[in-house]
């Protein structure tokens, strides 16, 4: 079954739901508030840097990867109308960091709504979803570098735009991770000395593999999940923390994700924000908001809990 067929778009259809977006976003600015920006009472988060990277982007990002797999997520799902106006949306209440991946099929959904966006004002993050080579412990090593900087040139070509900001290998489980990966690692460095991309790291599912990302040198960042219950996390909070104590204290990004637990939490919003805000480690968050009024509510807590200070800064 072609899980992606769903998505397909033709050109006409495209520029149709395209043109419904525009309209609708006209009109969310037409209700906008006096200072110009729709929801005038919602506070902008703050702009932070990312680490050692360079990078500056709002500590909240918002997310499009909601149950994704297959390159579609509940955000692609949504229609591209629907999410074009969440990121513009987004976008207008002051966030600047926008959490994409090959394996959400996020990339084109994006690329529509970034038309209207600054694109040097903006963090784009995208992920490599490096299984679709095959099992990296057999795969030549050529082939693993050749399929990287064809999947670096497809994300630009896809996005429209020169450089990707930050790309990580999506998802490790295995402990022993860099020896496998080394072929992927080598061509994301050499894409981040032709400033193809500005940082890289990893995402991971596995306490283990999230241990050995704390102590690999080529890491820059590190997107982790963490949450006061440790729903859909690698470990307890009191297992997790420490090691992103230790990246931390070995100069790597931290970003924060299952921030509200993929949505068990949802009625615990105020707890989980409060709590990523007091640990001092994480450099930003992404969070999946599927509405604007679940982004709002998020700025509101962003604001009312302010970050202490970060670990090793």
């Amino acid at each position: 079954m072609d899980t992606t067929s769903g998505m397909r778009i033709d050109r006409r259809g495209f520029m149709a739901t395209a043109a419904g977006a525009a309209a609708l976003w006209t009109g969310l600015q037409a209700r906008a508030g006096e200072d110009g920006k729709a929801g005038g009472d919602v506070p902008p988060p703050p702009q932070v840097p990312l680490g050692k990277t360079g990078i500056t982007l709002s500590r909240i990002g918002q997310g499009t990867g909601m149950n994704g797999g297959n390159r579609q997520s509940n955000h692609t799902r949504m229609g591209i109308d629907r999410f074009i106006a969440l990121v513009r949306n987004s976008y207008e209440r002051g966030i600047t960091f926008f959490d994409l991946a090959d394996l959400y099929g996020t990339h084109v959904y994006f690329r529509e709504a970034l038309r209207s966006m600054s694109r040097d004002k903006i963090t784009i993050l995208s992920k490599l979803w490096w299984r679709y080579d095959g099992d990296p412990k057999t795969t030549p090593a050529e082939f693993q570098k050749k399929s990287t900087r064809m999947a670096l040139e497809r994300f630009c070509h896809e996005i429209i735009t020169d450089h990707i900001d930050i790309v990580l290998l999506h998802c490790l489980e295995e402990k022993d991770w860099p020896s496998h990966m080394g072929a992927y690692m080598e061509a994301l460095s050499e894409a981040k000395q032709k400033k193809q991309v500005r940082a890289v790291g990893v995402s991971c599912h596995n306490l283990e593999a999230l241990k050995t990302a704390a102590v690999t040198p080529w890491v820059d960042v590190i997107l982790a999940r963490i949450n006061p219950a440790g729903d859909s996390m690698d470990g307890k909070p009191d297992q997790v923390i420490p090691v992103l104590r230790q990246a931390r204290e070995n100069g790597k990004a931290i970003i924060g994700m299952k921030i509200y637990g993929a949505g068990s939490l949802a009625g615990r919003t105020e707890e989980c924000m409060r709590f990523a805000q007091d640990l001092g480690l994480l450099d930003t968050m992404t969070i999946g908001a599927e509405k604007p009024e679940q982004m709002d509510e998020t700025l509101r807590l962003l604001a009312k809990h302010p970050a202490k200070r970060l670990v090793g800064v």
